[in-house]
């Protein structure tokens, strides 16, 4: 775990993805930033180092506990590149480790530090469960399904191709659903072992485009992903 301070800087806006490590910065302040941020500005910010601090110690010892053999080092940055929509997401840097981004927009929307906190939950809940791993295996089955097809269809290479390219389309979305809800229930226990409050965290679905129940979609809907907020809560 490392400390944070640097989020005031990628408030301001800085190219690139700024990756919060160190004590608060006191160099000077870039000539193109800001003379004074906002108080909304400043209270976001001091929001989320706040949940940081306190919620990346709990989802590290979660992942040691749940998964021993994984890298449990997250490292928190924030995605600062303009025009970018609230959003945060998991991923792997070169070396494995656990990577959670945060878009500037999503913390500036978030309302307050329990849905900050049931986000980062959730985001560390996928690497966790290892999400990753298991998306690339359900893609890799579904090519070789497709292309097995294709090639009994009397397929050309060029369709064979194509077949792969769908199916691992397919595979990569037939389990993403289930990851979604399973990192939500994760992530409701982090956050609540984190001194959070779940159910207040899980609000921020009530303010998100509801992607409904497509056949082969992303994400469930959410009031299914509420409900599973407030069942794991209750047994808590």
């Amino acid at each position: 775990m490392r400390a944070l301070g640097l989020i005031l800087l990628a408030v301001m806006g800085l190219s690139g993805c700024v990756q919060i490590v160190g004590p608060a910065p006191t160099a000077p302040r870039p000539a193109d930033a800001p003379a004074v941020l906002s108080q909304s500005a400043r209270a976001a910010a001091r929001n989320f180092i706040d949940v940081v601090d306190t919620v990346e110690p709990v989802a590290e010892q979660e992942c040691r506990r749940a998964a021993p053999r994984a890298n449990c080092d997250f490292q928190i940055v924030v995605d600062d590149r303009p025009g970018m929509p609230p959003n945060a997401f998991q991923t792997l840097d070169k070396q494995g480790r656990p990577v959670i981004a945060f878009t500037v927009g999503l913390i500036a929307e978030a309302r307050n530090a329990d849905e900050l906190a049931f986000v980062m939950g959730h985001e560390a809940a996928h690497h966790i469960a290892g999400h990753i791993d298991r998306q690339r295996e359900a893609a890799a089955a579904g090519a070789v399904i497709f292309a097995g097809l294709a090639t009994l269809t009397g397929a050309d290479e060029s369709g064979v191709r194509a077949a792969q390219d769908l199916g691992a389309a397919v595979g990569a979305r037939s389990y993403s659903k289930e990851f979604e809800l399973e990192a939500d229930r994760l992530g409701t226990i982090i956050a609540k072992r984190a001194g959070f409050d779940p159910l207040r965290g899980a609000e921020f679905f009530t303010r998100i485009p509801d992607p409904g129940n497509r056949f082969l979609g992303t994400h469930p809907p959410n009031a299914q992903r509420i409900q599973v907020v407030r069942e794991t809560a209750a047994r808590l």
